[in-house]
């Protein structure tokens, strides 16, 4: 059904790009072997309709105007659909190259190679890189190892509602999630998606890491507003005690726990196989903390301790 109604997208904006004069649905109609199986009027208009709507989101401009015989007809202009030369200089040329190689284990890999094929056929020059010798040794990489990423990106560009099983930190078992997803964000080496949580009426950030079975998206309309500008890496940020004013004392095991010690303003080396460390005291700590399991014993704030505490039990009961 996918490559029918892609086809029958192309055929039709063909059809509006071909033309020197506005075509009626009537003639779109005749000229389209697909409209011609619709069942009757109706299942034509709807599907009509819904055809133009996704080739203009797709960006193709349609013009609605009359025809000489007085109905309403449509048309694609060429000089309105045609974009300009593109035109870029070895450092734009190399910029581009080098944030093309950002994408190497997703989906993206592929439009990015693809992007840079159309490009170099227009003109884009490819030697010459300014930038050789200060990126060769060291190269930027996303990494994108969690099955969420791909339909959890495809959902926010296009605004589909999703659902899936999510694990919390301090949880045994799974829950299920319905989520409206707005954006995806790197932060730190791990991937969090950042949308509206239809369960807890509230916005809400889930690490991709912690999603468990197949993303599957649902039919419908977004019911809460997207907001224009999504803060994915604040928010974690925050959970990870980044800007925080307090300190929180813990003891790690030796040779464990380096993002907390990449995180510590202060260690302390014991001899006893255990380290102890000044590390920033903000809101979600106790969740990370958890995850070092038994290399990881807070000695205080009292209160993150009692946290911890809690939710070791709570992964114990099951």
């Amino acid at each position: 059904m996918a490559i029918a109604k892609a086809e029958r997208l192309m055929n039709l904006a063909l059809c509006l790009l071909g033309t020197r004069r506005p075509l009626s649905k009537r003639e779109l109609r005749g000229s389209i072997e697909a409209y011609l199986e619709a069942g009757n009027d109706e299942s034509f208009n709807r599907m009509f309709e819904r055809d133009k709507d996704d080739l203009r989101e797709l960006g193709l401009v349609i013009e609605t105007v009359e025809n000489i015989e007085g109905e309403t007809g449509y048309l694609a202009r060429r000089d309105s659909n045609r974009l300009p030369p593109v035109s870029l200089d070895a450092e734009e040329a190399a910029a581009l190259g080098l944030a093309a190689k950002v994408w190497q284990q997703a989906r993206l890999a592929g439009a990015a190679s693809g992007a840079l094929q159309k490009l170099r056929a227009g003109g884009m020059p490819e030697a010459g890189d300014p930038y050789e010798g200060q990126h060769s040794a060291i190269e930027p990489r996303i990494p994108v190892h969690e099955a969420a990423f791909e339909p959890l990106m495809l959902a926010c560009r296009d605004r589909r509602p999703v659902v899936f099983e999510y694990r919390r930190s301090n949880a045994a078992r799974p829950e299920p999630r319905q989520v409206e997803p707005w954006a995806l964000e790197c932060w730190r080496g791990h991937w969090y998606l950042a949308g509206y949580d239809r369960d807890r009426g509230a916005e809400r950030v889930f690490r991709l890491s912690r999603i468990t079975g197949k993303v599957r998206s649902r039919a419908g309309k977004y019911t809460a507003e997207v907001p224009d500008v999504v803060t994915v890496r604040e928010t974690v940020a925050s959970w990870a005690g980044e800007g925080a004013e307090r300190s929180a004392l813990i003891r790690l095991r030796a040779g464990a726990g380096y993002p907390l010690r990449a995180k510590a303003t202060a260690v302390r080396e014991g001899g006893d196989g255990w380290d102890e460390l000044e590390i920033p005291y903000g809101h979600g700590l106790d969740a990370w903390l958890v995850e070092f399991g038994p290399d990881v014993v807070v000695l205080e704030p009292a209160d993150l301790r009692a946290d911890v505490v809690d939710r070791l039990r709570a992964v114990a009961r099951g």
